[in-house]
């Protein structure tokens, strides 16, 4: 979404030339300011088509009790399940030295962009209203749940939680939406690549927001699929 799989190869061979930069054939230390610096200036210019976007790249230090050995050969990688986005880590380890060895390096990572955020204190069980809402730049990795960016996915919405001034909209301070009762008529659209097939159904379950429904067609067959609307749901295909 935010083109770091296009990003963070460069990312990494930037990494590994800071680091190698910063101990050349001695014991592998990492000069912590120009490996930020050149982190930064490439995280800056790294995605040119997200123009509202500004990444920041915070690299953290190591544990200061470690002693590496020297090390010829140093390579940044990626652990598994990590993401670049938010506070993460980037392994580093030892190609090629007297001692093989691998650590890891704490990262943030935070992308602004302009978002939705309250504009006073709002409590739980606000109905939201245009002027509850204004759009300045918020940290979009600040958080796992995604930032609302539309008033309209907003506006009329009841709150789950309570809202700051300031704070920006997540979906997880939204009361899910239900978009159909159980027993109620419902259009099922099941869409594959190319094509989409719609029919009507009833609920056999309520259409929650974020939560699977059970549906039986006119032909008795029994699907799940999302709500995604009034009365409506999808099955992807």
């Amino acid at each position: 979404m935010h083109s770091w799989a296009l990003v963070f190869p460069f990312l990494l061979r930037l990494l590994a030339a800071a680091l190698l930069f910063a101990a050349p054939a001695r014991a592998a230390t990492v000069d912590e300011s120009p490996l930020q610096q050149q982190v930064r200036r490439f995280a800056a210019t790294a995605t040119p088509e997200q123009k509202a976007t500004r990444v920041v790249v915070e690299v953290g230090t190591l544990d200061p009790r470690l002693r590496l050995a020297p090390c010829d050969e140093v390579q940044p990688y990626l652990p598994p399940n990590a993401r670049m986005w938010g506070r993460t880590r980037i392994g580093v380890r030892c190609l090629r030295g007297p001692t093989r060895w691998s650590v890891f390096l704490p990262v943030t990572v935070k992308v602004f962009a302009k978002a939705l955020v309250a504009t006073r204190a709002l409590p739980v069980g606000s109905t939201l209203v245009e002027g509850d809402l204004a759009q300045a730049e918020v940290d979009l990795a600040e958080e796992a749940a995604a930032a609302l960016i539309r008033p309209e996915l907003a506006v009329g919405r009841t709150l789950a939680r309570p809202l700051d001034a300031g704070r920006s909209v997540r979906t997880t301070h939204l009361q899910p939406r239900q978009w159909f009762a159980a027993g109620d008529t419902v259009q099922v659209v099941a869409q594959g690549s190319g094509f989409s097939i719609s029919g009507e159904g009833q609920a056999l379950t309520p259409g929650n927001e974020g939560q699977p429904a059970r549906i039986r067609t006119e032909s008795g067959r029994i699907l799940t699929a999302e709500p995604v609307g009034e009365r409506r749901a999808e099955v992807k295909l």
